[in-house]
């Protein structure tokens, strides 16, 4: 069961690679709102339409003075080969080990008869680390809901 609103937000450091090499990415960011996207796996069709539209309302974000960082148990090298393909300008992170996604509480077991992936769910944090809103859609082929994640995040300006 997903984390709910109220809840203080785990914090994890991911990898994530760039072209300068690995990085670390810390989740939530401090002192900042993050909007939290856990994706199933990378170069899927809903993954892809997902991420592509996101980046290109990415300017949404950065006015309400969000970073957006996507997570999916895939490899950092598989993210960024997939970023670059799709041009998706989001910070993508590894949660390779499954501990985010477990502590999320959006472990997606047996995905397709492939494995567990991590669930398509969406998370505001605010820049104290809580939970301001959570949403984990009914299936992975579900979009979460951008409006609300959008409404949530203005509630924090």
């Amino acid at each position: 069961m997903a984390l709910s609103v109220g809840s203080q937000a785990p914090s994890f450091t991911l990898k994530s690679k760039t072209a300068s090499g690995l990085i670390d990415v810390t989740i939530p960011a401090a002192g900042k709102a993050t909007v939290l996207l856990f994706f199933p796996l990378a170069f899927t069709g809903v993954c892809t339409q997902e991420f592509c539209d996101v980046t290109a309302g990415l300017g949404a974000y950065s006015e309400l003075n969000a970073d957006v960082v996507g997570v999916s148990v895939d490899s950092p090298f598989a993210q960024e080969a997939w970023a670059q393909k799709e041009k998706i300008g989001i910070t993508l992170a590894s949660d390779l080990n499954k501990a985010a996604t477990n502590a999320y509480g959006v472990l997606f077991p047996g995905l397709a008869g492939i494995g567990d992936t991590a669930a398509r769910a969406a998370f505001v944090i605010d820049k104290n680390g809580v939970v301001q809103y959570a949403e984990q859609t009914a299936t992975p082929k579900d979009l979460p809901n951008f409006d609300a994640v959008k409404a949530a995040l203005a509630t924090l300006a």
